[in-house]
């Protein structure tokens, strides 16, 4: 089940899931400028592929926290 999708706001996504903006950075996605638009429309006017990046922003909201089920 898809947490993030293309329509959803970067500004709104990094505020909920802060593990996203590696992503962003990573995919080269400007989060800053572009923060106030859809991941779809700033992914793609930065030429990024839309659907492997959402896939990854998913993946990074998915995985546990490192060592977090550890900790007590």
């Amino acid at each position: 089940m898809a947490t993030i999708t293309g329509e959803m706001v970067i500004n709104e996504v990094i505020k909920k899931y802060p593990a996203t903006i590696k992503v962003f950075n990573d995919y080269r996605v400007d989060s800053c400028c572009g923060g106030g638009a859809p991941i779809e429309v700033t992914a793609r006017r930065d030429g990024v592929d839309v659907d492997g990046l959402v896939r990854a922003l998913n993946a990074a909201v998915e995985e546990p926290q490192a060592g977090s089920a550890l900790k007590r």
